[in-house]
């Protein structure tokens, strides 16, 4: 075994520390540059404007109150957005958009692996046609929420829940003097909480409420011989047309208000 001298012990010392050196040198250099690539989320704002015009500090608060995102906090409290959380908020504003699909859907669709945030922010046109909702008429999985629920999830005001009851946007069911809501009541609680941020109240809502019934009662027009079939093919048949209908008419109503807010914004 070939024996050093202190001369060359001492420089291979060296070496080893010089290399020790160079590694931590990295490592600050690429914790450095992970911190860089978190964002503010003004930035994000401004990052995906372009392509979401409508896109506000407000409603990326929304997304993560609705545990759709869940950005880093300072220990002052101010949130930073890492390059994966505004690929992810990408792609479920284009799931809104382009797919019509409601938050509880969305977080079924992330949870499975669905991102596609990471194309362009400038998609060209054949990407961001507008695609049909996947709007299901099935029965939901039958989770009931206690209003305390409703509220911690949605952020949204006793208040309020209180004003849809009246207006009927909501009815909820009482079980052992417990009012209790679906999911899709939860979902409606939710969206409304985030209009009454802009002072749309529950009596602003029977708008919505009215055409959701007439739209409902055309459906019913068309398809409600074959719905009260019982002929199982043929039920199935009914729902799945339903469903179709459902998404085309979503659809359409998404193209007549678009149109109309352009009269508006221009």
């Amino acid at each position: 075994m070939a024996i050093r001298t202190p001369a060359a012990a001492e420089s291979a010392l060296e070496a080893d520390v010089g290399e020790l050196e160079r590694g931590l040198a990295a490592g600050r250099a690429d914790a450095g540059a992970a911190r860089e690539k978190s964002i503010t989320i003004g930035a994000v704002c401004k990052a995906l404007a372009q392509e979401f015009p409508d896109i506000s500090i407000s409603k990326i608060r929304y997304l993560e109150d609705q545990k759709l995102v869940t950005p880093r906090r300072t220990p002052g409290g101010y949130r930073l957005y890492t390059q994966s959380d505004v690929a992810r908020l990408r792609t479920i504003l284009r799931l809104q958009r382009d797919e019509f699909l409601p938050l509880r859907v969305i977080r079924q669709e992330l949870a499975s692996g669905r991102e596609d945030g990471g194309a362009s922010a400038t998609p060209d046109r054949a990407s961001v046609r507008p695609r049909r909702a996947g709007v299901s008429v099935r029965e939901s999985s039958g989770a009931l929420f206690s209003l305390a629920e409703v509220i911690e999830e949605t952020k949204a005001d006793a208040k309020l829940v209180r004003e849809l009851e009246e207006y009927g946007v909501v009815k909820g069911e009482l079980r052992g003097g417990v009012r209790y809501y679906d999911e899709t009541e939860r979902e409606i609680v939710g969206a409304v909480a985030e209009l009454a941020r802009y002072g749309v109240g529950g009596r602003n809502l029977r708008v919505f409420r009215s055409s959701a019934d007439r739209e409902a009662n055309l459906l019913q027009q068309i398809l409600a011989p074959a719905l009260r079939s019982r002929n199982p093919q043929r039920r199935k048949e009914a729902l799945e047309a339903l469903e179709n209908l459902a998404a085309v008419t979503t659809h359409l109503r998404h193209l007549l208000l678009v149109r109309d807010l352009r009269k508006i914004a221009g």
